[in-house]
């Protein structure tokens, strides 16, 4: 076992022993936030503490075989050369799985998110595909008991939308989502191509992880300006009669976001606040990541918009994501939402990234 991946497995031992002690001898004293975030922690930590004592445990037995092996007995010396090799590989085992849970966690990951898709290129053909990816993620939200709701849309002249923002909500929505954000390529031949070429078009996809509560970004009232107006529904369809539809804009920033999918005026701006609370963080984030990006390139990308992530051939059945050189010849199910495979390849292959840096760091 490297040095510093001791170090730190020895530092959370510690640590858990702090806070054993301060939940016993101080929980009285303690409020309710510190008494919930020790707990929280505790439980975070004990999984990878008692896996590191099983650990020394049969590092121990290790020892002590290869100490038998030695001997000049040679039964004793068989059965003990069995031992060493079987504690060597359940310590291997053991190892490996102590680096992935030493992994940093990715703290939005059990949190609901927003999906924005956009129409890009390729003009009608752009926002028919934009509903086509809307129906895989609506299919996909089925699979997985999420539920959706629709902040706003915008509909497209010839089907689809030219953009449309949802929240998902349900378990582990971002960690399956985060990776499906950046430019999504369809190749096709569309209904009004009378000479039966194959056309490109792409939709942007962006996937942003909810703030817990609005108050975890700060948002100076006097820096956003809120307007109302009529929402608007397609021909034929209901319209409303009064400014129920909300935009808000927020000046230092020049973010716009807006929400008319409720008949309420109240409900719309609650939707869109939180929308806004939701891309200001991501926009901080982006910011501070910035500084450390030519350090360190995340195998899977940093959900840029200008980075082509997927590839959807239809007329060979096969969609591509480039990003991990994953190829798959079931495009109709993954229109239909059967998405998972593609989604656990993406998290596998960052954790591999991130335990190359982990294990680097370590020499």
């Amino acid at each position: 076992m490297q040095e510093s991946i001791e170090a730190k497995l020895k530092t959370l031992s510690d640590r858990l022993s702090e806070i054993e002690k301060q939940l016993i001898e101080e929980s009285s004293n303690l409020n309710h936030e510190d008494l919930i975030s020790l707990n929280k922690e505790f439980s975070n930590i004990q999984p990878i503490v008692d896996l590191y004592s099983k650990y020394l445990n049969v590092l121990n037995e290790n020892t002590q075989a290869i100490s038998l092996s030695k001997s000049e007995e040679n039964e004793i010396k068989e059965l003990a050369l069995l031992e060493v090799e079987e504690t060597q590989k359940l310590m291997q085992e053991i190892l490996a799985e102590l680096k992935l849970m030493l992994l940093p966690v990715d703290e939005d990951d059990e949190k609901s998110a927003f999906l924005e898709i956009r129409a890009g290129a390729g003009g009608d053909e752009a926002g028919i595909f934009s509903g086509n990816l809307f129906r895989m993620y609506s299919r996909l939200a089925e699979r997985e008991k999420w539920t959706i709701e629709v902040i706003s849309q915008k509909d497209a002249e010839h089907g689809g939308f030219k953009e449309i923002i949802a929240k998902i909500s349900g378990k582990l929505v971002y960690k399956t989502l985060k990776f499906e954000s950046g430019v999504h390529r369809v190749q096709r031949v569309p209904e009004t191509e009378s000479q039966g070429r194959v056309h490109t078009s792409t939709c942007t996809v962006a996937v942003l992880p909810e703030a817990e509560e609005i108050d975890d970004v700060e948002i100076d009232k006097s820096e956003i300006r809120v307007d109302t107006f009529r929402a608007s529904g397609a021909g034929g369809q209901h319209v409303n009669k009064t400014d129920s539809a909300v935009r808000i804009t927020h000046l230092p920033s020049g973010l716009v976001v807006e929400c008319q999918d409720d008949r309420s005026q109240h409900k719309n701006k609650t939707k869109a606040l939180s929308l806004l609370s939701a891309k200001l963080k991501k926009q901080e984030e982006e910011n501070q990541q910035a500084e450390i990006a030519s350090e360190r390139k995340i195998l899977v990308g940093s959900g840029d918009r200008s980075e082509k992530i997927r590839t959807y051939n239809f007329p060979q059945g096969r969609v591509t994501d480039h990003r991990i050189k994953l190829t798959q010849h079931n495009l109709d199910q993954v229109m239909d939402g059967d998405i998972k495979s593609i989604s656990d390849a993406l998290i596998a292959e960052n954790q591999l990234e991130m335990l190359a840096r982990l294990e680097s760091d370590s020499r």
